[in-house]
């Protein structure tokens, strides 16, 4: 026997006892012979499934619901000759299913609700079944070696979800609203290996519970600019990409494993910066950095939108203060073992060492690391 609660399953337990009188909504016998048979509940609104039954006591059995159902005394039911279910016999709900062909992919029938780990690779999927949304219990979802293109939104809906693998399919982007669902609190690990993914979306970091990302074998110019805001992350691979540099955040990370081999990294040159400073500053600058280096509260409901996403990804000069768009900005060399206890080698010539962006708020602050940097190299 399994439960089954339709379409919605419940954040608690089954009961395992229900009232029968004028609570049955249908019966389902067309396989009674086969000793299968659903008694569909109006409340709570679950599907009763028996199965592997012998077909005389389940037909008895039946007889004796749809009676008690009616309001039949039960003196009278026929309950005689029912014996109590072994626990060997009593059908599990069903929490894994691993689908690796197309052939066997179910088109007609829903996925048990009961899930918790579905993978369905080699199905050649072109987007993600509606059918596998609604399955709230899921905690690994494995779609590996299919054709998806886009993720759809409600995709964040799924509560439990802990580990999504997207490894192998034609993804061009990930959404900045799924950043924003309750996979916030839920995922843990996420592999968009071998896509077509150009860039993350700003919210990306929003994602704090993130443990394992895999980005290999896109096509990414940048990684998330503030993706030192990840402080659960222990292993990261972006490698075979298309990075020039690493973002200024990429110094606050904390990895057990970094691989980023063979990205086209560019070769720093502290002495030729790319200055943006506007002197003298703009009041918006102005009005931006003290907003920041006094930590004054801001959001929607006080400053236009798109003034908040600008201050969400405001620059940090090396002195610690702020600056939005007026700032000097070099690459520098950055040591990976710094961040990644273990780290893949970055190119073939056996090198851990990869460009990372600098800012400056001010001309002062550049003229102090470049006599530094001068002193250091001299």
């Amino acid at each position: 026997m399994s439960l089954s609660n339709g379409d919605s399953p419940p954040a608690l337990p089954l009961p395992t006892h229900f009232y029968v009188q004028e609570n049955i909504e249908r019966f389902f016998t067309r396989f009674v012979e086969e000793g299968k048979a659903t008694v569909r509940l109006r409340e709570p609104a679950v599907d009763v499934c028996l199965s592997k039954a012998n077909a005389s006591n389940l037909k008895t059995f039946l007889s004796a619901v749809r009676l008690a159902h009616q309001g039949t005394d039960i003196g009278a039911l026929p309950l005689s000759a029912l014996v109590p279910a072994k626990t060997s016999e009593v059908e599990k709900p069903k929490t894994k299913l691993i689908i690796t062909s197309r052939r066997d992919y179910p088109l007609t029938k829903n996925f048990p609700y009961s899930l918790e780990h579905l993978q369905a690779s080699y199905c050649k999927l072109a987007r993600i079944d509606t059918r596998v949304l609604c399955l709230k219990k899921l905690r690994k979802l494995d779609l590996s070696h299919n054709h998806i293109k886009q993720l759809p939104a409600t995709i964040g809906d799924l509560t439990c979800l802990q580990e999504l693998i997207l490894h192998d399919n034609h993804l061009e982007s990930f959404s900045g609203a799924l950043c924003r669902s309750t996979l916030q609190e839920s995922l843990q690990f996420l592999d968009l290996s071998q896509n077509k993914i150009k860039a993350l979306p700003i919210q990306f970091c929003q994602l704090r519970q993130l443990v394992n990302l895999k980005l290999d074998d896109n096509e990414l110019i940048r990684l998330p600019f503030k993706i030192g805001q990840l402080d659960h992350l222990r292993f990261l691979s972006a490698a075979r990409n298309k990075l020039p540099f690493l973002p200024s955040d990429f110094r606050k990370l904390c990895l057990e494993n970094l691989d980023l081999f063979g990205n086209p990294f560019e070769q720093p040159n502290p002495l030729v910066p790319s200055v943006q400073l506007k002197i003298p500053l703009t009041l918006l600058e102005c009005a931006a950095r003290a907003t920041i280096n006094y930590r004054i509260p801001y959001g929607c409901h006080l400053l236009p939108s798109h003034l908040c996403e600008d201050l969400e990804v405001a620059k940090t000069c090396q002195c610690g203060s702020a600056c939005l768009s007026s700032f000097i900005q070099i690459t520098v060399t950055m040591n990976l073992h710094h961040v990644a206890h273990t780290v893949v080698l970055v190119d073939n010539m056996g090198g851990t060492e990869a460009p990372v962006i600098c800012y400056f708020c001010s001309l002062d602050c550049y003229s102090q690391f470049l006599d530094r940097y001068l002193q250091s190299h001299g």
